[in-house]
């Protein structure tokens, strides 16, 4: 099959989204020689940067910070050549050189065209949509313990959640706060279990099980939450300076709903080699449906979808082996 003619300014791949599965794929796009291009959003920060404490990703059992690790990734890929910009992502269309079709991506000002994309925008935290949550965000009402844990030095919070994420910024918070109140709407915690242990043997931390925020109080910040047991719909306020919510993720996907398939959630829908429902653009990571969310999966779903983007780049140039 002969080489087809792509004009210079092409990349193979372009990447949007700059968390693990962003730059683990543009690690791997690079390193097997595709012309990489990887674009942080810049009013989206990755989860792992607001994470404190990272103590399972393999190889670094002494655990380490979300920034440190996402530097480490970053410094790593742009060594074999990625190219890494900043910039909001507004639109992805197509685009066709004589008979080799492609993508063309919008961010900011410029746009960038390749032969393929991965979309690895990652996730967002979801809110809990009751009366004083969104008056009170930066007043009280937060979604990253690491961020705003210092402000609530010698104070109460309450921590919404019980999954892996919520119990673990509970312990966070238990490094400034003299006392932290998970409420959970079920009767146990889903987090892993030594994270569990962990919480039930801290002496700041309480439980408000089978509970909801009901409402979030306050004058000009917050001053507590109103909870209702989902048994009994009783009520009871707990005070509290502050409100930490972590009841689960939503994926980043508006940019490309209607472009490629997704799930009634929202999750971008791939197959076994991270191939979204169309030909040349793949995804990784938080946006799209999997079971499991974590660090160690991010990555590897990112290796996965540049290996692919390079066999279909590769066929597409003519140059397959």
């Amino acid at each position: 099959m002969a080489t087809k003619h792509i004009p210079d300014h092409v990349y193979d791949l372009v990447i949007v989204g700059g968390g693990p599965a962003g730059f683990t794929a543009g690690l791997y796009g690079s390193r097997a020689g595709l012309r990489t291009l990887l674009i942080e959003g810049a009013s989206t920060v990755s989860q792992i940067t607001v994470t404190d404490l990272i103590e399972n990703y393999p190889g670094i059992p002494e655990g380490i910070n979300g920034i440190d690790l996402i530097e480490k990734f970053k410094k790593q890929a742009l060594q074999f050549g990625l190219v890494s910009v900043i910039g909001d992502v507004k639109t992805i269309g197509s685009r066709q050189w004589g008979d080799v079709a492609g993508w063309e991506v919008h961010a900011g000002e410029k746009v960038y065209e390749a032969l393929a994309v991965i979309i690895a925008t990652g996730a967002h935290w979801r809110k809990l949509d009751v009366p004083g949550e969104e008056s009170f965000i930066g007043k009280g009402v937060s979604f990253c313990a690491t961020c705003d844990g210092p402000f609530y030095r010698n104070r109460e919070v309450v921590v919404v959640g019980g999954g892996n994420a919520a119990v673990q910024e509970a312990l966070f918070l238990t490094h400034f706060a003299d006392k932290v109140t998970i409420v959970h709407r079920r009767d146990r915690l889903r987090a892993a279990g030594v994270l569990s242990q962990r919480a039930f043997a801290n002496r700041k931390i309480e439980f408000a099980w089978s509970a909801v925020i009901d409402e979030i109080t306050g004058t000009d910040a917050v001053s507590g939450v109103r909870i209702k047991d989902v048994n009994t719909l009783e009520t009871r306020t707990i005070p509290a300076d502050g409100v930490f919510i972590f009841v689960g993720l939503l994926p980043n996907t508006d940019l490309i709903r209607g472009l490629v398939e997704l799930d009634p959630d929202g999750h971008i829908l791939v197959d076994a080699q991270m191939q979204t429902s169309v030909k040349g653009i793949f995804a990784c990571g938080d946006c799209t449906r999997k079971l499991l969310r974590q660090v160690i999966t991010a990555c590897g779903d990112g290796a996965t979808a540049a290996h692919a983007a390079q066999f279909y780049v590769d066929e597409l140039k003519g140059e397959s082996y």
